[in-house]
């Protein structure tokens, strides 16, 4: 059985050119047909990619190092006296000629500056350095929408409930005679739940900026939730639910695929871009997402802010993907993080957290049902989700 490290090698020789043809032939046809090992090179691409550019940022950083050690040296001359002179340095020049008035220029203008000059190469040195600290925070800094993607997460400007009826609803919830007062809730989004002890899957960018949360069931059954594990670049979440009187999902409907999607399938989704659950279907228009991106699939149904964390299902109600940001300049065009990525995340936390109950289901109720009642099934697991914010 192959390990990590004997895939890497593979791949390595195989992006240097080093294989032979055949083997290079044989890994190209398994890359193609298999999903799991196709996702397992494009992360050992993203991971070199990053170490290139690490390189380059460590020599221009010596570069830089170089120029100001040289800047140091050049004002040496003309600080001591040649008698006095101790450097092991040797001049390149005759130092007894007369240097000209662009020279001396020169060295007025370093000696008046050098402090801010140092400064500069010192500040330009950092903000080099500033990047490369590692490749977590690089690839959580992937989070970040460009300016063409939008997030699905939707601002709540008036929510049913004031401040105290808010306050009231999560003493009762917790169960404790004291809670710190919130303000009403920023943003919503939707949740549906992974597994059935009570864990929870949302956009990552749904979560963010929580101080407490609250999910919200198709019968207006509010749990207070928090967030246990956050995957930034993917942009998914785990939450869990914390409210005593909470006794579990029971056996869920769906299944969550490991490989990819096909091209062209029929898909749907149920969100909350509004206060009541809500239907979209279309189809699977891309196997990645914006730009490119490999962890995400593109979709044309139309979704709105609320839509985020949201499950995506094909026809046979196997949950494909989650539901995170539309393409502002295309109309209808939408992505999702595949469920390959949250099933492989779940795997990790399985041998990290052994006691953590992540069971994921292992058997689908939707299949072969028609989609009214295959929605009938589907919508007790997905939840609204409120962010509130102290």
């Amino acid at each position: 059985m192959m390990t990590e490290a004997d895939y890497y090698a593979l791949f390595e020789a195989y992006s240097h050119g080093e294989l032979a043809g055949s083997a290079r032939a044989s890994l190209e046809a398994r890359l193609a047909a298999d999903p799991d090992f196709a996702l397992r090179y494009a992360d050992f691409n993203e991971l070199t990619g990053t170490l290139r550019a690490y390189r380059q940022r460590q020599q221009t950083r010596a570069q830089l190092r170089g120029i100001h050690a040289a800047m140091l040296a050049a004002e040496a001359p003309a600080e001591a006296p040649v008698a006095e002179k101790t450097s092991p340095l040797t001049h390149s020049v005759n130092p007894m000629l007369r240097i000209s008035r662009t020279e001396r220029k020169l060295r007025e203008f370093w000696n008046g500056h050098r402090a801010t000059v140092g400064v500069a190469a010192s500040v330009a040195v950092m903000a080099v350095f500033a990047t490369l600290l590692g490749l977590d925070i690089w690839r959580s800094s992937k989070v970040q929408a460009p300016a063409s993607i939008q997030w699905m997460r939707r601002e709540i400007n008036n929510l049913k409930q004031n401040q105290r009826a808010i306050n009231r609803t999560i003493r009762r919830i917790d169960g404790t005679a004291v809670v710190p007062p919130i303000n009403n809730g920023k943003f919503g989004g939707t949740g549906f739940a992974l597994t059935s002890e009570g864990y929870l899957v949302t956009s990552y960018h749904v979560i963010k900026e929580a101080d407490s949360l609250l999910v919200e069931g198709r019968d207006r059954q509010r749990y207070r939730a928090e967030p246990v594990y956050s995957d930034k670049a993917h942009d998914l979440a785990i939450l869990r639910i914390t409210d005593k009187r909470f006794t579990g999902f029971g056996r869920l409907p769906y299944t969550f695929k490991a490989g990819q999607a096909d091209l062209g399938e029929r898909v749907f989704t149920l969100g909350y871009p509004r206060e009541d659950v809500v239907y979209g279907e279309g189809s699977l228009s891309a196997r990645s997402g914006f730009e490119g991106d490999t962890a995400a699939y593109q979709i044309s149904i139309p979704v709105n802010p609320g839509n985020s964390g949201g499950p995506l299902l094909d026809a046979q109600g196997n949950l494909i993907g989650v539901i995170n940001a539309r393409q502002n300049d295309l109309e209808g065009t939408s992505f999702a993080t595949k469920s390959s990525y949250l099933v492989r995340l779940v795997d990790s936390l399985r041998n990290t957290q052994p006691a953590t109950p992540y069971r994921l289901p292992k058997s689908n109720q939707l299949t072969g049902a028609a989609r009214p009642q295959q929605l009938k099934k589907l919508q007790d697991y997905v939840f609204v989700v409120k962010v509130f914010e102290n």
